[in-house]
């Protein structure tokens, strides 16, 4: 069995590497309000430039985080690049909750801070968790589609850049997704899905619906 295993994990990640962004056609595609003025000529370097994530995002907030995604509506020369980018802050014990992105492979570089990152691999190879400490200068990459998190375990505050595979790359944040639903997700299935009280899940349905 085990000379098959290693041909069988290639032949899925060449069959997924497929699975992005297509290739452009053409060397820039800014995206613009009104497509009958897309003219690669009348394009300025202003359409491939963000300023700003330099500046501290606020995290005084409950999750004590704050991501700043830089994406095709911010950052219109991106548009069939491929590429997204973001700059997450974190105040001491904050954190980013797990999310999955499924349009994107996310890549993290710590630049100030220590964070505990990782990810949950699918059902298919056991949900096994994937997890490091990073320190500044490290680089993690949490794979496309894959549940993930970051915590600042330091006792100060932490900064980290991130680039996605992808110029929209999505995310899906998993307790608001699940309990924080609209309309929200019949109590009946997530009582059976997590083996819990129904007493618990409608706390936590109106927790996550407050915040919507």
């Amino acid at each position: 069995m085990k000379l098959f295993a290693i041909p069988f994990v290639c032949a899925l990640a060449i069959s997924s590497s497929f699975a992005c962004d297509p290739s452009p056609l053409q060397d820039i595609c800014v995206a613009i309000a009104e497509p009958k003025n897309a003219e690669p000529n009348l394009t300025v370097a202003n359409d491939f430039l963000y300023q700003g994530l330099n500046i501290p995002g606020d995290t005084s907030n409950k999750l004590g985080s704050k991501v700043t995604l830089v994406i095709i509506n911010k950052l219109p020369g991106l548009n069939t690049l491929g590429i997204s980018l973001a700059h997450i802050d974190f105040a001491p014990n904050g954190l980013n909750p797990p999310d999955a992105h499924p349009r994107g492979t996310e890549f993290l570089i710590v630049i100030e801070g220590e964070l505990y990152v990782g990810f949950v691999l699918s059902n298919q190879l056991g949900n096994r968790l994937i997890t490091k400490v990073l320190k500044p200068g490290d680089v993690f990459v949490f794979p496309i589609g894959t549940i993930h998190f970051q915590l600042n375990v330091g006792k100060t505050n932490a900064v980290a850049f991130a680039g996605l595979s992808s110029q929209n790359p999505g995310v899906i944040t998993i307790a608001n997704a699940v309990f924080g639903a609209k309309p929200p997700i019949n109590p009946n299935v997530l009582t059976k899905a997590f083996q819990v009280d129904k007493k618990v899940i409608d706390y936590l349905q109106s927790r996550f619906l407050s915040l919507s």
